[in-house]
């Protein structure tokens, strides 16, 4: 049996990070494919698929990708059940992210504004092992020509 899925889409919102008690680093965010047929008025509709990633999938995405961003997920699709507070229930599907992959550029407003923040606050808080490493050094750009 196979559980694969490859979507390809833009982000709906910025990711959200969040961290287990035991520290293990959680993204949420919603990602917007295009379907490949236009509906009977002839426009093109979407469809908007939960997304969630773990540990460095998790980090990535809150650090490089924001809203509007085009996306590479790889992942497995799970269902999660449970009974809400009024006793009914509830399901929910989402894709659990293998892999993360960004297809475009950030726009230049979005590398400008989150440059300044995002060393210091590594070098302070005492992040994850390796964090500090090169917050001295040259930044890491992973769209840049070789």
């Amino acid at each position: 049996m196979v559980n694969r899925v490859l979507l390809v889409g833009r982000l709906c919102n910025d990711p959200e990070l969040k961290y287990t008690p035991s520290g293990v680093a959680v993204a949420n965010f919603r990602v917007a494919v295009d379907r490949p047929f236009t509906n009977a008025q002839g426009e093109r509709e979407a469809d908007f698929i939960d997304t969630v990633a773990w540990r460095q999938n998790a980090e990535f995405s809150a650090n490089y990708l924001g809203k509007g961003r085009l996306v590479c997920i790889e992942g497995r699709l799970q269902v999660r059940s449970w009974t809400s507070s009024e006793g009914q229930r509830r399901r929910a599907m989402e894709v659990v992210a293998d892999s993360v992959r960004a297809l475009d550029r950030p726009r230049q407003r979005e590398t400008a504004a989150a440059a300044p923040t995002e060393q210091p606050e590594a070098a302070e808080s005492g992040g994850a092992v390796g964090d500090s490493d090169h917050a001295e050094g040259p930044t890491f750009d992973p769209f840049e020509d070789q």
